[in-house]
């Protein structure tokens, strides 16, 4: 009776072939989490653009240069040049929710920090005086 099968030298084969592959995809695989985070600061980034650009244009339809406005029946503050303040009641109302963000406010900046890794320079920083959003991904 003939038995079918691998051979020892096959399968050892096998073995290095896919131990090579694990070891070239490993690394790649270990930066997902930092490019999650990466791609992470990068959307709130726009988001926060986006929020800026909105309450702008509500500003300048109202005819109006600083004080409140209504978005989406939110009420959100609003500094003489039109952008959102740097507080709770400014952008981060302009923004409707941030889960996973940590967010200090400062003067004139407020800083969106995510909460599920990375260090303090893993960031997107507002400034409420010119209106501009600024990502630092490194230490993501």
């Amino acid at each position: 009776m003939k038995q079918t099968g691998f051979t020892l030298i096959e399968l050892v084969i096998v073995i290095v072939i896919l131990g090579l592959l694990a070891a070239t995809a490993l690394p790649r695989f270990i930066n997902i989490a930092t490019d999650a985070r990466i791609a992470s600061v990068q959307g709130v980034a726009g988001g926060l653009r986006g929020a800026i650009s909105l309450a702008k244009a509500q500003v300048l339809v109202a005819g109006s240069g600083g004080g409140t406005i209504t978005m989406d029946g939110v009420s959100v503050a609003v500094n003489a040049s039109s952008f959102p303040t740097n507080a709770p009641g400014g952008i981060e109302a302009a923004m409707q929710g941030l889960d996973g963000y940590s967010v200090a406010h400062g003067s004139p900046d407020s800083t969106f920090r995510p909460t599920n890794g990375g260090n303090s320079t893993c960031q997107a920083l507002y400034n409420s005086n010119v209106g501009t959003v600024t990502v630092t991904s490194t230490g993501c």
